[in-house]
C-alpha cells in the first residue's frame, strides 16, 4: 500500500511519489520563538514526526528541514516588555523548545535554519524577483519592497481564490504599492531593532519571504512536500508558491 497524503493545492488525497525515487525532501514551517511551548507547538511537532518516521520506515531517505522563525514584531513586543534584547528571547524561547520536544521524543531535523542566518538568500531571491519583473521598490520612496500579485496571474492557486476577492495585505501604507494586495518582501523601518544592510537601505525582510529563501537553498527549487497548521496556508503558502513559481518558472513543492 502507497502512502497517501491530503494535498491543500488539489483539495484530494493524493498517493505520494516522490521526485526522485528513493529520496524525499520535507520543509517544514517552523516556530516563531516568541514564547514557552503549547499545545499548538507540540502537535505540528508530533504530526510531521510521525509523517517522517513513515517515510523512513518505507525505505526514503529523508531530508527534513525545520526551520526558526526569530526575525518577528512579536519577539520584539515580548522582548521588550521583558526589558531584555531580542535576541536573548528568541534564543531562551528556541532552548525551550528543543526541551520540550526532546521528552516527547520527537526526532530533530536534518538540519534547523534560523531566518537571522539566511538574510543574503533573501536579497537574492528579492532581487532575482526584482530583476524578473515580479516586484518592485515602493513607488513613495521609502526603500520597502513588494510582490507584484498582479504581475502573477496564478496568484490564489493554493486557496482557490481570485486576487479581488481577498482582503488587502496589511503590512505597510498602501500609498507606496501598486496593489493593495501586494505583500511585502522587505520593510524599511528605522526604529526597528532587527535591521540588515540591502540595496534599498537598512531593513528586515517579510514573512513569506523567509521560507522561501531556506527551502530554495536546503532543499531546491522544488521539493517534495511543505508542511505547517492550517494557519499557514492563507497568506505564508499562498506567497511562498507565487514567489518560487515567479522566481524559477516553476511550482516550488510537489505536495502541500
Amino acid at each position: 500500500m502507497s502512502i497517501r497524503l491530503y494535498d491543500t493545492a488539489t483539495r484530494e488525497v493524493r498517493d505520494f511519489v516522490p521526485l526522485e525515487e528513493g529520496k524525499v525532501g520535507v520543509y517544514v514551517c517552523g516556530l516563531t520563538v516568541q514564547s514557552e511551548p503549547h499545545v499548538g507547538h507540540v502537535r505540528s511537532a508530533v504530526n510531521f514526526d510521525v509523517l517522517r518516521r513513515w517515510l523512513t520506515h518505507r525505505g526514503l531517505e529523508v531530508s527534513f528541514i525545520r526551520n526558526v522563525t526569530d526575525i518577528d514584531d512579536k519577539i520584539l513586543t515580548k522582548a521588550a516588555a521583558q526589558g531584555r534584547p531580542w535576541y536573548n528571547l528568541a534564543y531562551e524561547m528556541k532552548r525551550e523548545l528543543d526541551r520540550a520536544y526532546a521528552a516527547l521524543n520527537v526526532l530533530p531535523p536534518t538540519y534547523e535554519p534560523a531566518a537571522t542566518g539566511h538574510v543574503p538568500e533573501m536579497l537574492e531571491l528579492i532581487e532575482h524577483l526584482i530583476a524578473r519583473g515580479h516586484a518592485y521598490a515602493a513607488e513613495d520612496g521609502s526603500g520597502d519592497v513588494y510582490f507584484d500579485v498582479r504581475s502573477w496571474p496564478e496568484y490564489g492557486e493554493l486557496t482557490h481564490q481570485r486576487i479581488d476577492d481577498m482582503e488587502a495585505a496589511e503590512d505597510a501604507d498602501p500609498r507606496g504599492k501598486r496593489d493593495p494586495h501586494d505583500f511585502a518582501l522587505w520593510k524599511i523601518d528605522e526604529k526597528h531593532l532587527m535591521q540588515w544592510d540591502s540595496p534599498w537601505g537598512r531593513g528586515f525582510p517579510g514573512w513569506h519571504i523567509e521560507c522561501s529563501a531556506m527551502s530554495y537553498k536546503y532543499l531546491g527549487g522544488t521539493f517534495d512536500i511543505n508542511t505547517g497548521g492550517e494557519d499557514n496556508v492563507f497568506p505564508h503558502h499562498e506567497c511562498e508558491i507565487a514567489q518560487g513559481e515567479a522566481a524559477h518558472g516553476c511550482s516550488p513543492v510537489n505536495y502541500w
